[in-house]
């Protein structure tokens, strides 16, 4: 075979695949020992085409056999279990056999395809490469921007039936900053450098990473590549060195669809906030602002050292298990249209077909909308907003950014207002969307005066008529990232 041609890790999790992964492995060591079948067989007490069938993945050898094979081939028992293929055909042979199990295979009807010792390395590699091309299609297909926004919905529904509380990732942030003798306060960036050695990686800055990439992890060499500025304060930089641990600490593989990568930034991003603001002592210090009725968001951002969006983020994670509170959360730009939103208290946000946020423009009467009208934006703005699902309180930040303005919007229902700083405003809107009668229809002097005698430009945004990226990581050229490794490598 050419050895341009990369061989994939055998596939694991799969019984069938495993099955044949050891009868791979024990062809191996019973050639390299000179024995045949028979031969085998005779020394182990079973006949020859029993063994035949367990090098061939069609029977699972029971324990006492498979340590007497090992016994008599010369090796650890160990050593038959390994998950790495023998030799490069055997990686190519058990691809194959994994491939062609898949449901997309099997719905294309096709015949099954043996390998036998016949069948020339050329083909075998041939097959195999068409059906990792077969795969990438389809999962280009699929990522359409419809598909995209499925997918999100679906994963913010299944984080809202959560309250937005993950408690294994909580268990394993807390742990690896117990490690390196963090308790509370902010994380200094020399402990996000200790805990990046100690889970065997070196934080590298460098000011030429791939313009379509936050970070790069060379696996082969243990390093990490991250901008060498990030936002002031370098909140950032702590941030995305702890994202890229993150799917070392949380076991992912490289993604197989568009709605897993979605996943996987999830969780890594809420690995890097449990990271900065560990649940104990940010629980805690929510427990205690509560009985003093002084939550604010910018208190927990101050004590953590982290962003603003940082910390009403995780005031979310935290604020149904630990505070008994239901919350919603959503940052928008300054003409209104939702950036991303999270609730469990019942905000009626406007959804399009698939149940999804992103995108959609929210009444000119709630919060995150009126906080733009102030002439000074430095300081936090707070409001009640009377809607058809109920009256909301609600706390606003707003900033700046090279895209343009945004505020983010963190609140609470009526009857919890009282646990919050800010809650004695005397601001207070009604919205009844989505009646359009509320904030999207002319009044009639306007219409009067200009239905009819206007007509607009309007600025599109360039990814709505954009496919999705299909690299092997949604959005990252895969050859800029491997001449990126190469160079660094050297």
């Amino acid at each position: 075979m050419t050895p341009e041609s990369p061989v994939q890790p055998a596939p694991s999790g799969d019984a069938a695949t495993d099955r044949l992964l050891l009868g791979k492995r024990i062809r191996h060591f019973r050639g390299r020992a000179g024995l045949t079948l028979d031969a085998l067989g005779e020394r182990v007490g079973v006949g020859g085409s029993q063994l035949s069938l367990i090098e061939n993945g069609r029977r699972e050898p029971r324990l006492t056999l498979l340590q007497a094979i090992a016994r008599e081939l010369g090796v650890d028992p160990a050593e038959l279990l390994s998950p790495e293929p023998p030799d490069r055909r055997s990686a190519f042979e058990i691809e194959l056999e994994r491939a062609q199990s898949s449901l997309l295979y099997q719905q294309l009807n096709l015949p099954r395809v043996r390998t036998p010792r016949t069948l020339s390395d050329e083909a075998l590699e041939s097959l195999v490469g068409l059906h990792r091309e077969l795969s990438r299609r389809s999962r280009a297909a699929a990522a359409t921007p419809e598909e995209a926004r499925r997918a999100n919905t679906e994963i913010r529904l299944w984080m809202r039936e959560r309250d937005n509380h993950l408690p294994d990732i909580e268990k394993v942030a807390e742990e690896l900053m117990a490690r390196i003798g963090h308790t509370t306060g902010a994380v200094t960036h020399r402990e996000v450098a200790v805990l990046a050695e100690l889970l065997g990686f070196t934080l590298i800055f460098v000011d030429d990473l791939p313009s379509n990439t936050r970070s790069i992890t060379d696996l082969e060499n243990g390093r990490i590549y991250l901008p060498p500025a990030s936002i002031p304060g370098g909140h950032g930089l702590r941030s995305l060195a702890l994202q890229a641990m993150a799917h070392r600490v949380l076991g992912h593989d490289r993604p197989a669809s568009y709605a897993e990568f979605l996943q996987q930034r999830l969780q890594i991003n809420y690995f890097a906030s449990a990271c900065l603001l560990p649940e104990t002592p940010a629980a805690a210090f929510l427990q205690q602002a509560k009985q003093d009725r002084n939550l604010a968001i910018e208190d927990l951002r101050d004590a953590f050292g982290v962003t603003h969006e940082a910390a009403a983020h995780r005031f979310t994670n935290l604020a149904t298990r630990h505070l008994d509170l239901r919350v919603h959360f959503y940052r928008t730009e300054a003409a209104g249209a939702l950036l991303r939103g999270y609730e469990n208290d019942g905000m009626p946000y406007p959804v399009d077909g698939t149940g999804s946020v992103e995108g959609q423009v929210i009444c000119r009467k709630w919060a995150g909308r009126t906080a733009f009208d102030r002439t000074n934006r430095t300081s936090e703005f707070y409001q009640y907003t009377d809607t058809p699902a109920g009256t909301y309180w609600a706390s606003v930040q707003t900033g700046e950014t090279e895209q343009g303005a945004f505020s983010l919007t963190c609140g609470v229902r009526f009857d919890d207002a009282k646990w919050f700083r800010g809650r004695d405003t005397q601001t207070r809107t009604v919205s009844t969307c989505p009646d359009p009668a509320c904030c999207r229809t002319p009044d009639g002097e306007l219409l009067d005066r200009w239905d009819g005698r206007a007509w607009a430009s309007a600025r599109m945004h360039a990814h709505v008529l954009s496919p999705l990226p299909t690299g092997t990581f949604p959005g990252v050229d895969d050859t800029e990232m491997y001449e990126f490794l190469s160079k660094h490598a050297v």
